[in-house]
């Protein structure tokens, strides 16, 4: 009768585990508690949803300046045997294929075509390529992010000069608007009041002091009337 031993292991919700026994594959262990041989050596693989964040990227556009950015890939295994089996460090040729793939698609574009996409470079054409790679590591591409665009800081500087001056000019033509405007309607003004004097007469007497006495003078022209003021 012969003598058997055993370990137990148990599997995490959301990983599986590799069963190998002298070097080969005995079984794919699902989530839950199994019985292992004492003999067996067991790899565990994360299933669930990760993010992998390239470093970041100095790539060059193709007016000669000079972006770091930043790429995020989102990815999830979908075959534990191959992504264990098939290559060393199975996420090292879909890293190299976003950079790749970033690179190609800035090389292709001005830094102000890069700077007013913003994060929505074409990230699809990056997750593409590293979904290429991804397969033959059993492992599946969601999705790519663009998440930062960092440019020189001379190219800052003279952006942030060209917004501010935008800014002041358009502060000055709405001052010179509006000044435009008053000279307009002061222009209106004093050709109503040259059509009727009586108009110049009434508009002093209302912009008098409070208790000024009025003095109503008649002579020399027809109709004429002289205004004063007493302040007292």
């Amino acid at each position: 009768m012969g003598i058997f031993t055993f370990n137990r292991i148990t599997v995490s919700a959301g990983q599986c585990a590799l069963e190998y026994v002298d070097g080969t594959l005995r079984r794919v262990l699902p989530p839950g508690r199994h019985r292992i041989d004492v003999a067996a050596s067991v790899m565990r693989v994360e299933m669930r949803e990760q993010m992998l964040t390239l470093a970041p990227q100095e790539v060059l556009t193709s007016d000669a300046v000079t972006l770091r950015i930043t790429v995020a890939l989102q990815f999830k295994v979908t075959d534990a045997v191959v992504h264990t089996e098939a290559a060393a460090d199975p996420m090292a040729a879909v890293y190299l294929a976003a950079q790749i793939a970033l690179r190609d698609i800035v090389a292709g574009a001005t830094a102000d075509e890069v700077m007013q996409r913003g994060n929505r470079i074409d990230a699809e054409a990056i997750a593409a390529a590293a979904q290429a790679a991804g397969a033959r590591a059993g492992v599946e591409v969601v999705a790519a992010y663009v998440k930062d665009v960092i440019v020189p800081a001379e190219i800052r500087a003279a952006a942030m000069q060209l917004v501010t001056a935008k800014a002041v000019g358009a502060a000055k033509l709405e001052t010179a608007r509006a000044e435009t405007a008053a000279l307009r309607a002061l222009a209106n003004a004093g050709k109503l009041l040259d059509a009727h004097p009586a108009l110049a007469q009434l508009q002093l007497v209302q912009r008098m002091p409070y208790g000024s006495k009025v003095v109503l003078a008649l002579g020399g022209d027809a109709g004429a009337t002289d205004v004063a003021s007493d302040p007292d």
